[in-house]
């Protein structure tokens, strides 16, 4: 059996593309379409790809950048380069290790790690785990005991930011989840999942090891009062119930008590909104184009809500991020720093931890190859100057 640690450290895998076809081999293709598929058409999901193919760079030629500062600051929270970890449900799925390991990479990167609520690990083992920064991304699911218990938790254990999305009033329709089998592999019923079996035994590397981590547990992060720990296969129905309005960042702020940032934002208004409420900084985000199809591409959205903001809170973006260029393309724009998911996620899905550690080597490469050529010496000189932006976008 190949091993895939060794596979990643291969001089052939060279970009987050070569990552996410390892995962493909790897994974079901119920789990692998989890991961890689979008809303509907999908056509979201492909644009956060394509915006940055339409932003073009502007380089100061004939400058000599023998050494690049890579470094930005995140709430006063110092990182080695602007990317960190986004938020990914259910990591646990793609890879044993799951979240505990994607934490324990980006500590030492030197970044910051987003914890989903969907985790299969305890948020306390999370942390533990992580020798960086480590955040929680939260949902209301359960009601609001269980978040409010969630947010106690995250504080007590030594979280240092509270990411609240907003954009998830309901699931999006993801299509493919439907098609492969996504509910009855999590549905406890053997006789659901049996037409699906044949693409997870197809898989026998992935499956020993889904089985040996002992399948599908509850959610340790969503403990209902009365009632325990959510079930994974209730995630949908419980979203219907979960949905974050304005008025609930108020008593989440109450019960934190620290940073709270606004995930879900892609116009002006709602970036107000969010700092009207006491976000300290807002994340640019379609939620990688897995909730409402044909919304705009975030990078798209970024120039309008950084205008909206004026420097009242930092903003942050994710979707479509799989380069290094993309990521300064995101600065040039004025993202403080950008959210990775997919990017890491194939990394996890294709070796664990060894594949999250390549992903993130991959775009820091990148990051830097990117300074040097454009003729600038650090994140923090990058602005619009080095970007060409197309004349049809929104106006920032």
């Amino acid at each position: 059996m190949n091993n895939p640690s060794r596979s990643v450290a291969s001089p052939r895998v060279v970009n987050i593309e070569n990552l996410r076809s390892l995962a493909r081999r790897r994974l079901p293709k119920v789990v692998f379409d989890y991961l890689d598929g979008g809303a509907e058409g999908e056509v979201t999901l492909q644009a956060n790809c394509r915006a940055f193919e339409e932003v073009t760079f502007r380089p100061r030629h004939a400058v000599g950048v023998p050494h690049c500062d890579l470094r930005t600051s995140v709430l006063g929270f110092e990182l080695s380069f602007p990317a960190l970890l986004a938020p990914v449900g259910y990591s646990r799925l793609m890879d044993p290790g799951g979240e505990v390991a994607a934490a324990r990479c980006a500590g030492a990167a030197g970044t910051a790690y987003i914890l989903s609520t969907i985790s299969g690990h305890r948020l306390e083992d999370v942390q533990a785990g992580s020798s960086g920064l480590v955040w929680y991304q939260l949902y209301l699911l359960g009601g609001r005991g269980a978040a409010e218990a969630a947010i106690q938790r995250a504080r007590a254990a030594g979280f240092s930011a509270l990411v609240v999305t907003i954009d998830t009033n309901i699931a999006g329709m993801r299509e493919r989840d439907l098609r492969n089998g996504m509910k009855e592999l999590l549905s406890g019923n053997l006789l659901d999942k049996i037409p699906f079996l044949p693409q997870v035994l197809a898989r026998p590397g992935w499956l020993m090891g889904f089985l040996r981590d002992g399948g599908l547990p509850q959610l340790p992060n969503v403990v209902v009062p009365g009632q325990g720990a959510m079930p994974l296969v209730d995630i949908n129905a419980a979203l219907a119930s979960a949905a974050v309005t304005w008025e609930d960042l108020r008593w989440i702020h109450d019960v934190w008590r620290g940073p709270v940032i606004v995930k879900g934002v892609l116009t002006g208004d709602d970036a107000r909104h969010a700092i009207d409420a006491g976000a300290v900084a807002v994340v640019v985000s379609n939620h990688g184009g897995r909730q409402l199809d044909c919304v705009s591409a975030s990078l798209k959205a970024l120039p309008e809500v950084v205008t909206a903001v004026n420097g009242q809170a930092e903003v942050l973006m994710d979707g479509g991020v799989r380069r290094g260029s993309d990521i300064v393309k995101a600065i040039c724009l004025g993202a403080r720093a950008v959210l990775v998911g997919r990017a890491y996620a194939y990394g996890l899905a294709a070796a664990g931890e060894a594949g999250v550690g390549r992903a993130l080597e991959i775009l820091r490469d990148g990051v830097e190859r990117t300074l040097k050529l454009l003729g600038c010496s650090s994140i923090s000189a990058l602005d619009r100057s080095y970007v060409e932006v197309p004349t049809n976008w929104r106006a920032g």
